[in-house]
């Protein structure tokens, strides 16, 4: 039996309720902090542009790190919370040495409000707004860094917000392809939600960094490949050779390393 064309309301109304269930994972409780590695931190709370209160971490740089002068805003994936990235947090600030600041989206560990799509990117540009604020912190050197549905935020931000670089790690091309690949029963003619980042990304002037693992088990290595396709120079485009969707971080060496050389190069004006 085919669906009726157009849906009626109340039928797109659970779609859409179903369509959150299946992008949207928050979890409230936080499994530690930064402290519990012993890293210095700020517990933070600010506002996102449409007023709800929101909560981040705020790891500053190592002061012996040749990036100590950059500042990295993290925009983490659809699952979990800030406190599920802990370990990446370290090793970041281990290999790189950059100040970090990471971020709960509304209705994830700390933050109030409920998630949507317009409401991550009043959570993002909020954070953007935080970081302004502080003394030393400029767009000049600031790197805005989205993992899976956060490349999709990072994006959206990097539209506003002229950020040093950008980089986009494990990254989908939208909503409707991944609906495709993962949820197929969802009629996609009644879904709002868009993360269209390969639209956003040729309106885009900014040093690119795409990084995509090619055992990725959710979104394959050839959204990845998409992306970078559709995106202006300066670019650069890494394959994660045996990585999955969520262990990116764990790839060795030349991970970090190309994560070190693209942000000194963009930062190096600064």
């Amino acid at each position: 039996m085919s669906l009726p064309h157009p849906l009626p309301s109340w039928l797109r109304r659970g779609v859409e309720d179903i369509g959150h269930q299946y992008l949207f994972y928050p979890e409230r409780e936080h499994l530690g902090s930064p402290a519990d590695l012993g890293l210095a931190y700020e517990d933070v709370c600010f506002a996102a542009r449409d007023g709800v209160r929101l909560h981040g971490w705020f790891i500053p740089a190592r002061a012996d790190a040749e990036l100590a002068h950059v500042t990295l805003l993290w925009l983490h994936g659809n699952a979990g919370n800030i406190s599920h990235r802990l370990e990446n947090l370290e090793l970041l600030h281990q290999r790189l040495g950059l100040a970090q600041f990471i971020i709960d989206y509304r209705g994830y560990g700390a933050s109030d409000g409920v998630m949507s799509e317009a409401g991550s990117y009043l959570d993002g540009h909020g954070a953007v707004d935080w970081l302004l604020g502080r003394d030393g912190v400029s767009l000049e050197r600031l790197v805005c860094f989205g993992r899976s549905l956060g490349g999709a935020v990072a994006a959206a931000l990097a539209l506003e917000h002229r950020f040093a670089g950008l980089i986009l790690e494990s990254t989908f091309t939208n909503i409707r392809d991944v609906v495709r690949r993962l949820l197929p029963f969802l009629p996609l003619d009644a879904l709002s939600l868009q993360y269209d980042t390969l639209a956003k990304l040729p309106r885009l002037h900014l040093p690119l960094l795409i990084l995509h693992g090619d055992r990725d088990e959710l979104l394959p290595h050839a959204m990845g490949r998409r992306l970078f396709a559709a995106a202006n120079e300066p670019k650069r485009f890494s394959t994660l050779s045996g990585a999955g969707h969520n262990d990116t971080y764990l790839s060795g060496d030349a991970y970090y390393e190309t994560l070190r050389s693209f942000i000194a190069a963009c930062t190096r004006a600064g």
